[in-house]
Parts: C-alpha cells; sequence; structure tokens
C-alpha cells in the first residue's frame, strides 16, 4: 500500500484534533473491528491509501498505549477516546433501533446518509440497523466495540479528502460561534451602568408568601389527550397568571424553581405537561408503522406543532372554570391577562399563542438541502411539522399579554414574516453556545423580528440547558455533544438573575409597574455576571450587529460549502478588531484627559571642550639702532 505524505496528513489531523469531525474519523479508526472478514481499515487520499490494523487499535483500547502504527494518529488517540470504546452505554439498543429508523426516515436523515456514504462508501444505513438488532439480542453488555462488531462484513474505506472538507466546514462553523461570543462579551464589557434609585423591593429574592403546589391531571376528550399541570398558588394570590410550557423531551418540573419564586411573590403559576413531546413520550416511542414514511416522524409528532398551543388554551378554560366554582382556588387565576413562559419547543408554543402563525410553506426547501455538518438539532425537529395535513395555522390565543421564551426554538416554522405579528411585550433569553437552538439563527434574528416592546438577556457563554432547574435535568444530557452544561454551580448567577427579572417583567402589567422598572436594568444583569457566565440585559441587539447579514439570512442552512462560512467569520473578526481599536482609542483619550503627560527637561551632557590654541605672532623684530 501507498503511505500518505506525511505533511498532508499532519494537515489533517491539526484540522480534526478539536472538531466533531475529529470523532468521525475516530468511529472509522473502529468501525472495522474484527467484524467477520474486515481486520483493517483503509484511509484514502485520491490514490494515496494507507492500512490501519484494527489489532493494534484494540490493544489501545485495552491498555492505553499507542503501538507504533498507529503513532502518526496520536493526535486522535486520546484518553476520552479510550474511556469511549470501553465504557458501557446506558441505551437500551431497541430505543436506539427507534431513533435511528425514525431520523432516516427524514429529510434531514437523507442528507446525513448521503454525507456518511461520501465519507465510509461501504457503508450503509441497513449495516447500523442490523448490528442494532444482534446487539439487542445479545447478552453482552453494550460498549461501542461490542456494538461494532455486530456490523455485517465490510470493507470499509475512509475518504480523508472529504473529511477535511466537513472538518473545514465545521471548524468555521464554531470559528462564527466563537467571535460571536466575543464580540458580546466586548459589548457587555463595555455599556455603561445605569444609575438605578435606591428600591425597598428585592424581586431577585424569594417572597414572602407561603406557596403550595397542586397536581391535576386535565383530560380534553375532544382531542384524547390527558394533559398534567401543577398549579403553584399561596393565599396572597393577586397579579397575572403565569403558565409555562416545557421543552422538548422535558417535563412540567423544568422551571419549578422559578414557579415557586414567582408564586412566593404572590402570582398563581400554571406548569403544563405536553403528553406528547415530554420526557415520556421520547422514552417510549410508539411501534413503527407498516409503511414509516406514511406515519411520519415518532420522536416528534408533527400534531405536536398543533398540540402544544391547543393545551394552553385548552387549560386556560378549565382555569377559568376553576376561578369561578372551586372552593379552594376561587379567583386566583386572573386569566385575562396571561404571561407565558416557554423554554425550547415551549418557546415556540408561546410564540404561537401570542400571535405568530405557524407557516410551513417556506419550510420544505429548507428540509431538503440541510447540510448535517453544521445544522443544528432545531433544524432537524421544525422539519417534523412538515407531516402535518395543513401548511398554515393560526393558534394565537388573546389572553396571552406577555412572553418569556428562553433559548425558543423558531427556524422558518413561522415563514419569514410571521414573527412581526407578535405584538405582546416579549423577554428573551438567548446562549452563546446553545448547540440545540443556536443563538444567530433561533434567538437574535427573530428578536429583530418582534413588533413589540422587547428586551433580550444575553448569557455569554451559556447553554440550552444552563436555564433549567438543576435538581429536575437528567443528567446524561449534559454528555450529549451538541448539549454541553456548564460545571455544577456556574449558571445559578443566571437562574437568580432570571427569577428576578421574570418578576418584574410580569409585574409590569400591574399597577406597580413603575416600582419594578427599575430591576430591568443592565446594571442588574452586570451585577449578576461573573467571569465564567456574563450577563447581558438591552431592549435592542448591540450596534456592531445589526449589519451582520446572518441575522436577516432566513435559509442559513442551505449553505452547501464550507466557503459560505468565510464571509461572515471575517464579518465578525473585523467587528471584533474594530471594537478592540476603539476601546483602546477611547482608553488612551481617557488617560490623556484625566492624567496629562508631565513635561521634563531633558539636559544632554555637553561635549568636553577642546583646548584652545593661541594664535602664534609673528615675532616682530626690533631695528638695531
Amino acid at each position: 500500500m501507498t503511505s500518505l505524505p506525511p505533511l498532508s496528513f499532519r494537515l489533517l489531523r491539526s484540522s480534526l484534533s478539536t472538531s466533531l469531525v475529529g470523532s468521525l474519523l475516530t468511529w472509522g479508526l473502529v468501525l472495522g473491528t474484527r467484524v467477520g472478514a474486515a481486520e483493517s481499515l483503509t484511509l484514502r487520499w485520491g490514490p494515496l491509501t494507507q492500512t490501519v490494523s484494527f489489532d493494534d487499535l484494540d490493544r489501545f483500547a485495552a491498555t492505553g498505549e499507542v503501538p507504533r502504527p498507529l503513532s502518526p494518529y496520536r493526535a486522535l488517540l486520546t484518553d476520552n477516546l479510550q474511556t469511549t470504546l470501553r465504557n458501557e452505554i446506558s441505551l437500551d439498543p431497541a430505543v436506539a433501533q427507534d431513533y435511528l429508523d425514525d431520523i432516516l426516515h427524514t429529510p434531514g436523515g437523507n442528507q446525513l446518509l448521503a454525507t456518511l456514504q461520501a465519507l465510509v462508501p461501504n457503508l450503509a444505513a441497513t449495516d447500523l440497523q442490523i448490528a442494532l438488532t444482534r446487539a439487542a439480542r445479545s447478552q453482552q453488555p453494550l460498549t461501542l466495540t461490542n456494538l461494532l462488531r455486530h456490523l455485517p462484513p465490510a470493507s470499509l474505506e475512509l475518504r480523508l479528502g472529504t473529511l477535511l472538507s466537513l472538518a473545514a466546514q465545521f471548524q468555521l462553523a464554531q470559528m462564527e460561534n466563537a467571535a460571536l461570543g466575543r464580540l458580546l462579551r466586548h459589548e457587555l464589557a463595555k455599556t455603561p451602568p445605569d444609575r438605578v434609585p435606591p428600591s425597598n423591593l428585592d424581586p431577585f429574592s424569594t417572597g414572602s408568601s407561603q406557596v403550595e403546589r397542586w397536581e391535576l391531571v386535565l383530560r380534553d376528550r375532544q382531542r384524547e389527550r390527558s394533559i398534567p399541570v401543577d398549579i403553584y398558588w399561596s393565599e396572597d394570590t393577586h397579579g397575572p397568571l403565569v403558565v409555562i410550557s416545557h421543552g422538548f423531551g422535558a417535563d412540567r418540573r423544568f422551571f419549578s424553581y422559578l414557579a415557586y419564586h414567582l408564586a412566593s411573590h404572590g402570582l398563581t403559576v400554571v406548569a403544563v405537561e405536553h403528553p406528547g413531546s415530554n420526557v415520556s413520550a421520547l422514552m417510549s416511542l410508539p411501534p413503527p408503522a407498516s409503511d414509516a414514511k406514511a406515519e411520519g416522524s415518532r420522536i416528534l409528532p408533527a400534531t405536536e406543532f398543533l398540540d402544544r398551543p391547543r393545551d394552553i388554551s385548552y387549560v386556560l378554560d378549565r382555569m377559568e372554570k376553576l376561578n369561578l366554582y372551586s372552593y379552594s382556588l376561587r379567583d386566583r387565576f386572573n386569566t385575562e391577562q396571561v404571561t407565558l413562559i416557554g423554554h425550547s419547543l415551549g418557546g415556540y408554543t408561546g410564540l404561537a399563542l401570542a400571535g405568530a402563525p405557524l407557516d410551513l410553506r417556506q419550510l420544505a426547501e429548507t428540509c431538503q438541502h440541510l447540510n448535517p455538518v453544521h445544522f443544528s438539532p432545531a433544524d432537524w425537529l421544525q422539519c417534523a411539522a412538515l407531516d402535518l395535513p395543513v401548511k398554515y395555522a393560526n393558534l394565537k390565543d388573546n389572553r396571552i399579554r406577555q412572553l418569556i421564551v428562553t433559548n425558543p426554538l423558531t427556524g422558518l416554522l413561522f415563514g419569514e414574516a410571521g414573527l412581526k405579528r407578535v405584538q405582546v411585550p416579549t423577554l428573551m433569553l438567548a446562549s452563546t453556545r446553545d448547540g440545540v437552538t443556536p443563538m444567530a439563527q433561533q434567538q437574535l434574528g427573530p428578536f429583530e423580528q418582534l413588533a413589540g416592546p422587547k428586551y433580550l438577556i444575553t448569557a455569554v457563554d451559556g447553554t440550552h440547558l444552563s436555564v433549567g432547574d438543576p435538581e429536575n435535568l437528567n443528567a446524561n444530557l449534559g454528555h450529549i455533544p451538541f448539549m454541553p452544561e456548564l460545571p455544577d454551580g456556574a449558571s445559578g448567577n443566571l437562574r437568580v438573575f432570571l427569577q428576578g427579572v421574570s418578576l418584574s417583567f410580569i409585574m409590569q402589567q400591574t399597577s406597580e409597574a413603575k416600582a419594578y422598572r427599575s430591576f430591568l436594568s443592565p446594571s442588574y444583569a452586570e451585577a449578576f455576571s461573573t467571569t465564567q457566565l456574563p450577563l447581558g440585559l438591552s431592549s435592542t441587539l448591540p450596534n456592531s450587529l445589526q449589519a451582520w447579514p446572518r441575522l436577516y439570512q432566513q435559509r442559513p442552512h442551505l449553505q452547501a460549502n464550507w466557503l459560505d462560512y468565510g464571509p461572515s467569520v471575517f464579518h465578525l473578526e473585523a467587528i471584533n478588531l474594530r471594537e478592540q481599536l476603539q476601546t483602546l482609542g477611547s482608553q488612551m483619550m481617557t488617560y490623556l484627559s484625566t492624567s496629562p503627560p508631565s513635561l521634563t527637561t531633558v539636559y544632554w551632557p555637553r561635549p568636553p571642550r577642546r583646548p584652545q590654541l593661541q594664535a602664534h605672532r609673528p615675532l616682530r623684530h626690533r631695528a638695531t639702532p
């Protein structure tokens, strides 16, 4: 076999060492481990090939020692890889089979398969399905190496040229996200603090009301849907009603800390659980139909995009009746003034109820051209809506008077202009390291479209789950590559800040609006900021981002070439450089105006004097008399 040029491989290795696509090569390195006749993997770059022995890879997995033939791949053979190869996978193979089968019948799944086949031409979807089926029947613990041993015999070939192209796309996407984070961090640092008047209120601390939580299950017989709810209330109930909608794969306890906090200040809170997209539905998928294409997605049924808003409207109808007829809860549900708090898919739910119509007419083309390298789970989830029999639906509920949406899923679910019809006051939270609903496409761009009064909380280095209740989150979610989590305690200040800002925002519907308005200030965001998680609060996007094309690009996932990311990254880096120069110039001017340079007289040493030569006068001879 012809070996690969060392320089070319070093270039590939440096491009992959910190990227997700690097893990694809890692998977490629283990795909043929002792499967039938396959004892090696062929790496191909054009006419050049190199063979990797899997016996050497097994030795590395068992001992951590890098054999000499694998030494060129040392940068990829990390401790994390060794742990991954040996650890048991906490996933039921039958459940994994359901997920794989469901994903492969979506438009995004088709694109993913096309990419995998370009990368590893001999690997087919049926190979993965057969391996999962065999692993499910096996009595051995499910580890990565054991799973891969169940692949049918194949001679696998990994194309390094394709891998390098994918790595470049992914790396540029990461660079764009990092540049955006640096820009927002810089914007927060230069925001001048406001003068906040003293106040006896403290919306960030727990209130004085004693909170009770009641659990109910409401049965919507018309839709054959049972909806669990938690009601948080106190004897001091007053003000608007707060309704909470959780995200995909979560439950009604996701914001339990926030519900308790708001109820302790006298608000009634109703946390709704959506039965078709909660954690229970995710862990117990229905059996596949005979025609999976006709059935649509089982992971997220398309009907959820209609049923979720209707769940909220149904719950409000029932709360109206309890407000009139319940002995204990009478007059505790102000259903004419409702603030909806939604996270992720719950954010979509709130925006739909606030007036943004579900409009799928422009979504189909995007879903047919998803680029698997840099598209997000939010893109996959929104494409599930295409299975709906309708392409347009108005789900507005006029009882929704305010919105608080954290890391919302928006995409193209509302068309290109549907969010302009949201005129209720909205508080939105966006996180720069959100790998599920990326900040630029899912929050910053949509925030610009909102027509009503609005505030934006920016959590620099925050993630998709940073606002969730730590005691009600599945710890395993933080190990998913696109859902990285901050260390324990790092996001505590964010949750406390969200408590106070949410209360102050909700109270803008009451006669106490003026007293709470001062807490909707950037100064309080700065007070709760940490070095690890800086926070910002504003009513507009930074001026430096107003001209960033990505915010107004309605279909960013039609990008198919890594060169498409270049202008965006260059634009952000140019803004960062300009801001740094402006800050440096401002600092210099401030220094010169407050500390003028002192004038110092410098005396240069005089050169030594040269002895002056006296001119010799000509001797005058006296005349001899």
